[in-house]
């Protein structure tokens, strides 16, 4: 009794203290889950695709992914500028937002033929019969030019809004931006997808992608420009874990495709299931990561009463959202003729599952950031990357594994 009453006295406080940030976390995360519903749409429209392009869904949680590992890293890092009066919307390359921009299309150009490599590698390793891995360079990499551009001119609108209402770009820049390149990225791999398989244009296209991947490292490497050199050089290996994690994520779903295609509505889930996760525990990281740089948060090992604060948020966002997300993805099915496990079904599932995969996030996002911290590392650049591919493998186990509990796959 004592300890639920201090756990009320806790959520009250944290509520109290931040009222705005509540508002607008959770509108943030209600949009993030409208836009995650359309990526869910179109996932559950590809099953003929997903049956003609062996492997490709291997590679679908990486490519979303890393739109909002790259993008929502740079979210948080132009949040943190704000608050420390260095943001400044300009097209010189020297400034803060230049240099950032600057990393953020070499960071995709890099990291998309890097996630071929690895989804080839990774899916080849575990016998899965697949696509070439020029057809994977050629999908990975027109998806993510494709979406980043748009991706990018929200993440800049974005923190430009901030700037000027007065919003709190920690809480709303990682659901907005993981939605919205959940909502880009999938329609932009359907059409890249288009090119798989047409003799002489895949590989042309895969030998000039690595060509540009290979020719961006080394500009990043040379390049004076020292925040540019940083981002990258910081963002580029915990990137790649990123990705390898998220291609281990797509793996798991793979293995139980013929689970996904008996009840389509799952492949709907699917998306706003796991950005969610993401975006819960990227709020928390990007909170985090700013109190961090000011000096209000101690990186030490048990959260201060600010951090744990941050953390109970994330559950108070958790479970409506969690509700809302699979009641919409259950509406979604039904609109398009998709088949369901049912809704009581649905909600459980995706409760159950998201509070546990919640649980995790908050932990991630504390002890990554504060680990980045102490290590002299700027948790900008690694909270949300860590956080959103570690909840994306998190994410698809407990999904599958509630699922198995209530005996559906």
């Amino acid at each position: 009794m004592v300890r639920a009453r201090g756990q009320l006295t806790r959520l009250r406080r944290a509520l109290v203290s931040d009222v705005a940030g509540f508002r607008q976390g959770l509108a943030a995360l209600a949009v993030s889950s409208f836009g995650d519903l359309i990526a869910g749409a179109t996932l559950g429209a590809l099953t003929g695709t997903l049956d003609r392009l062996p492997g490709l869904l291997v590679l679908v949680p990486a490519a979303i992914g890393m739109r909002g590992n790259i993008f929502g890293a740079l979210g948080s890092r132009l949040g943190t500028a704000i608050h420390a009066g260095t943001f400044s919307l300009t097209r010189r390359r020297d400034t803060v937002v230049g240099q950032n921009v600057l990393a953020s299309v070499l960071l995709t150009l890099v990291m998309s033929t890097a996630l071929a490599v690895l989804a080839k590698t990774v899916a080849t390793a575990f016998g899965l019969e697949t696509i070439s891995i020029a057809d994977y360079v050629v999908v990975s990499l027109l998806g993510g030019v494709l979406s980043s551009i748009a991706v990018l001119g929200l993440t800049l609108s974005i923190a430009a809004q901030s700037e000027r209402r007065g919003w709190d770009m920690d809480n709303v820049a990682a659901p907005l931006i993981t939605a919205a390149g959940d909502m880009v990225t999938l329609p932009a791999l359907v059409v890249a997808a288009l090119l798989v398989e047409r003799p002489g244009v895949t590989p042309s296209i895969a030998a000039v992608a690595t060509a540009l991947a290979t020719a961006g490292v080394v500009a990043a490497w040379r390049t004076k420009l020292p925040l540019l050199r940083r981002i990258v050089a910081e963002s580029m290996p915990v990137l790649l874990v990123a990705g390898l994690v998220d291609i281990v994520a797509g793996l798991t779903i793979e293995k139980r495709l013929e689970s996904f295609l008996a009840f389509p509505a799952l492949l709907v889930l699917i998306p706003p299931f796991l950005e969610d996760t993401g975006a819960l525990g990227g709020i928390v990281a990007s909170r985090l990561a700013t109190k961090l740089h000011l000096g209000t948060v101690a990186p030490r090992a048990w959260p201060s009463r600010l951090a744990r604060d941050d953390m109970v948020l994330a559950f108070v966002f958790a479970v409506p959202t969690f509700i809302l997300v699979a009641l919409s993805a259950d509406l979604v099915a039904l609109v398009f003729g998709l088949a369901s496990p049912g809704t009581l079904l649905m909600v459980q599932v995706t409760l159950i599952g998201g509070l546990a995969s919640t649980v995790v996030a908050v932990l991630v996002a504390y002890y990554g950031s504060v680990a980045a911290y102490r290590l002299g590392l700027d948790p900008d650049n690694h909270g949300i990357p860590l956080i959103t591919s570690s909840m994306d493998l998190v994410g698809a186990v407990s999904l599958i594994i509630t699922l198995l509990a209530f005996g559906v796959g």
